[in-house]
């Protein structure tokens, strides 16, 4: 065999291509706090609408918004909360939510949000692991009573003091704010904390917005965690503003631009992408309903003429599939984002052609990355905007690294997707070993997903090393519901995988090994996890097995699993379905 010489050999390595990319870009990142944000925002478009929230009959100018903001700060600054203190907020989508967040970055308060579907097991935890001082709650949503489930964890709440909570298994919550007219024993109405604002002068809530940096927490975001707790995504002005920003940039936003936000507000969606990318640029947030419902949205993007629209892939495909679809005008429709999940190609085509988003963007990314790392451009081939989930966004770099080894992997070659710059958190709340696996010593975000990059630097996903399932945009973890399940009396032991679903992308599969001698059914099962746990957490199907498939060494073979539950239950086609 003939021996290269050494100077050849250094061509053929620099002839290679790597699977790195970075995203120059001639505008700069933006400097400052979200509060001095929506403030600048504010001064250059008083009079534009800011927020109108129809279910509500809310609609507020960018001026009017700025001063339901500052009281609201005020109030929570009579409340006593400091700079780095965590006030949580369990709601749908209301104006209230939206108040609560501009309120909390002008004061420092770091907001944590709670997922509207969580029940008093996840409340519970969330509230002690991120030592909430306070927690704006909205009375209900859909069959959940928040006012009950609260009284349930404190009921030390029916003897006190608005203000003077001081509960056993909440030790550092004091203050529980309710959103509603109606008066509710140790707790302050949303009025009332709006009234405690009149208390505090303008110079006062000045001064305190002057004491933040944009480098400070401002926001925490549990992501369910494959120990079976969440984890809570530590996020700092810098990281959510720009990346809000620079999401709607790359989609042409002016400050005449209406967007319809049928996500839910408590996601990185609903409150980065979605409000951040709208008070930057002074165009509208607009909230068509509590929860999602896809006749709320056509009517809305008729009504207010909106020109953007979100969503993941299940709401797209429930509002094109509306039996009334048809009658609702949506020419206004410019562009807009579809993420979440794995976006398939012919759903994104006919968004294009039937909803007239001829601008319709896909992004990638995850709650700890703020979220966005890489996102398609209005200018790229179609097959590169429907099939891929685009280039790296402006200010950060991915590289696509071999799982075992860490070292790049050439274009073309699978491997897991890394994600470094500004977007990434600052750590996982009090919870610095969780951090340092997530996040390298070079400064690099694992995010655990399978990706290739071509030779023109698109992305595509292919899967996940980790077993986290995406159902209709929620990420849920198969450890934390297996946890639960192994409280069952019958259950001896169970595994819980995704399977692909046509409405949700992925639905959940529980592989239940009863206790010997004892039996069960599916809707047993399922009937003890309601109201224990999220209903997006629940097994949609479960089946009764002797064993799992194993290696030799006891590890536990899950893709022979999910291979073996498509062909029982018929799946292969849609498990076939091409997505980005």
């Amino acid at each position: 065999m003939t021996q290269k010489h050494p100077s050849s050999l250094a061509t053929d390595q620099a002839a290679q291509q790597w699977s790195y990319a970075s995203g120059t870009s001639d505008t700069p990142l933006l400097g400052l706090t979200i509060g001095d944000m929506f403030d600048q925002t504010t001064a250059k478009y008083p009079t534009n609408m800011a927020l109108i929230s129809r279910q509500q009959n809310v609609r507020l100018t960018y001026s009017e918004l700025q001063s339901q903001v500052n009281q609201c700060a005020k109030g929570l600054m009579q409340l006593g909360l400091q700079k780095g203190e965590r006030v949580g907020i369990w709601a749908p989508n209301r104006a209230e939510w939206c108040i609560a967040q501009f309120a909390t970055c002008k004061i420092g308060v770091i907001l944590v949000n709670i997922n509207p579907s969580y029940r008093m097991h996840e409340l519970e935890y969330v509230l002690q692991q991120s030592g909430c001082s306070a927690l704006i709650l909205a009375s209900q949503f859909k069959t959940s009573n928040y006012t009950e489930m609260v009284q349930g964890l404190a009921p030390e709440l029916q003897q006190c003091a608005p203000g003077q909570l001081k509960a056993a298994r909440l030790p550092a919550l004091t203050a529980v704010i309710r959103i509603g007219l109606e008066s509710v024993a140790g707790m302050f109405s949303w009025s009332e904390l709006m009234a405690l604002g009149s208390s505090v002068s303008d110079e006062q809530l000045l001064k305190q917005q002057r004491q933040q940096e944009f480098d400070d927490p401002i926001n925490i975001q549990y992501t369910s965690g494959t120990t079976g707790f969440p984890k809570g995504a530590t996020l700092s002005h810098h990281n959510i503003l720009n990346n809000g920003y620079f999401v709607a940039r790359l989609q042409n936003f002016t400050a005449e631009d209406k967007v319809c936000i049928p996500v839910p507000l408590y996601h990185c969606f609903g409150m980065v992408m979605a409000n951040l990318g709208c008070i930057t640029h002074g165009a509208t947030m607009v909230y068509p309903s509590e929860g999602f419902d896809p006749l709320a949205v056509l009517e809305t993007v008729q009504a207010e003429k909106c020109t953007v629209l979100y969503g993941v892939p299940t709401m797209f495909i429930a509002e094109l599939g509306h039996p009334d679809f048809d009658k609702f005008d949506l020419t206004s429709l410019r562009t807009g984002v579809m993420a979440g999940s794995p976006c398939p190609s012919e759903i994104m085509k006919r968004v294009i052609s039937a909803m007239h988003m001829s601008e319709v963007e896909i992004c990638y990314g995850m709650t700890e990355t703020s979220p966005v790392s890489t996102q398609t451009r209005i200018d790229a081939p179609l097959d590169k905007r429907v099939g891929t989930v685009g280039r790296v966004s402006p200010h950060l770099e991915v590289k696509i690294v071999d799982p075992e080894m860490g070292k790049i992997v050439p274009v073309g070659t699978t491997g897991e997707l890394c994600t470094r710059g500004y977007s990434v958190m600052l750590g996982y709340w009090n919870n610095p070993e969780a951090t340092s696996s997530a996040i390298d010593a070079a400064h690099w975000m694992h995010t655990g997903d399978l990706a290739t990059m071509d030779t023109d630097a698109y992305v595509n996903i292919v899967g996940r090393i980790k077993d986290m399932i995406i159902r209709g945009g929620e990420n849920v973890y198969p450890r934390e519901i297996e946890e639960f399940l192994y409280t069952h009396p019958k259950i001896s032991d169970v595994q819980v995988i995704g399977v692909p679903d046509a409405k949700y992308g992925e639905e959940i599969v529980a592989w239940v090994k009863l206790t010997p001698g004892v039996e069960a059914t599916t809707e047993e099962i399922r009937d003890f996890c309601r109201g224990q746990i999220a209903h997006y957490k629940i097994p949609r199907h479960v089946l009764f097995v002797d064993s799992f498939p194993m290696t030799v060494t006891g590890k536990i073979q899950k893709y022979l699993m999910r291979q073996q539950t498509v062909e029982e239950l018929g799946l292969q086609e849609v498990a076939s379905i091409k997505t980005a």
